[in-house]
């Protein structure tokens, strides 16, 4: 999908999908169904979220272009009967919540693999299905998921709107790491739209809460979202803001207590720590931190990855008089796809 039809879709699916469905909608879909079809009950809702589960921690270590097939195989094969079976209305909300996380699974995947139509669908439909659930939650974190598609991008204005709205439709969570992570994607959409103000407002808030949370991970859908994954997060709107040294401290605290079990979430901050170094004109520790991301990055299937190596490549090329430059850029050249060539 190029830029062009991202800014037309953004309009169809990122902001119409802000509009709540009716009462009676709700009402119709969840409410116990009968008839002769298949009987869901809580245990059809554990296997999704199994699966959302398994198929999620496949997709953090190796991308999201390995397993997203598996997904929606999954999704055809097995929830959409499911969906369209008997349940009492309890059983149904959960049902639908539980599809809400493996339909944005599948978004994400199709995001970090480059597909960004199919993503933005998911994540619109993600957001349908758990504002029928009533879980605010994930209805939030689905509309981060559109926020960050915008960011990546570069649409500015679309990226800010959908993260107020994200920020908004959590209101009232209590949950301090979901609260954290949409106040973070509220400070990067502000970044990149050059509103250092709210940028700054939001980190701080984002901050407060992620300080806040507990050692140990809740049943929350934000549970994932780390002090050091927060920590990345912050030295990348830092690095936008313009603050290198902080910056640099917040990427180097993120490798020294996130994403040793992630390959790829920890080749993906040693390439941003890379440019931060760079940018301090400390060209040894940039070759240092790039030289590691490629030892991690080898055999990942992700357009991030690809993305992080094609912009490594660009910025050796005016340091290819330096000494290991030529063999570094090799190594890079092979881990490219001929896609991303």
């Amino acid at each position: 999908m190029d830029r062009r039809s991202f800014v037309a879709a953004s309009s169809a699916y990122a902001l119409a999908a802000l509009g709540l469905p009716d009462p009676d909608a709700v009402l119709r879909r969840v409410r116990a169904k009968s008839g002769a079809k298949v009987h869901v009950g809580r245990g059809e809702v554990a296997a999704i979220r199994q699966m959302s589960t398994s198929l999620g921690d496949a997709a953090a270590e190796l991308g999201g272009g390995h397993a997203r097939h598996l997904a929606v195989r999954y999704l055809h094969d097995d929830v959409a009967p499911w969906l369209d079976g008997t349940w009492t209305e309890a059983v149904g909300r959960e049902l639908f919540a539980a599809t809400a996380q493996l339909v944005h699974l599948a978004g994400w995947m199709a995001q970090d693999e480059g597909n960004q139509d199919a993503a933005q669908q998911y994540y619109a439909h993600s957001f349908r299905l758990a504002s029928e659930a009533g879980d605010p939650e994930l209805a939030a974190t689905a509309l981060r998921g559109l926020a960050v598609q915008a960011i990546d991008l570069g649409f500015r204005a679309t990226a800010l709107r959908v993260a107020e709205d994200c920020v908004d439709q959590a209101k009232n969570l209590h949950e301090p790491r979901a609260v954290a992570y949409y106040q973070a994607t509220l400070a990067n959409a502000a970044a990149l739209d050059g509103d250092r103000r709210t940028a700054t407002t939001s980190l701080a808030a984002s901050q407060t809460s992620i300080e806040r949370a507990t050692g140990t991970p809740g049943e929350s859908w934000a549970s994932h979202y780390s002090i050091g994954r927060w920590a990345h997060e912050a030295g990348m709107i830092l690095t936008q803001l313009g603050d290198y040294t902080s910056a640099q401290d917040h990427l180097q605290h993120a490798l020294d207590i996130h994403g040793l079990d992630r390959r790829r979430t920890r080749a993906i901050v040693l390439a941003d720590l890379g440019i931060v170094r760079l940018r301090q004109d400390d060209v040894d520790g940039a070759l240092a931190s790039w030289t590691d991301f490629l030892d991690c990055a080898d055999g990942i299937r992700s357009v991030k990855i690809q993305d992080a190596v094609q912009d490594m490549r660009a910025r050796l090329y005016r340091l290819r008089d330096v000494p290991g430059v030529e063999e570094l850029d090799e190594r890079a050249a092979a881990l490219e796809t001929p896609s991303a060539v």
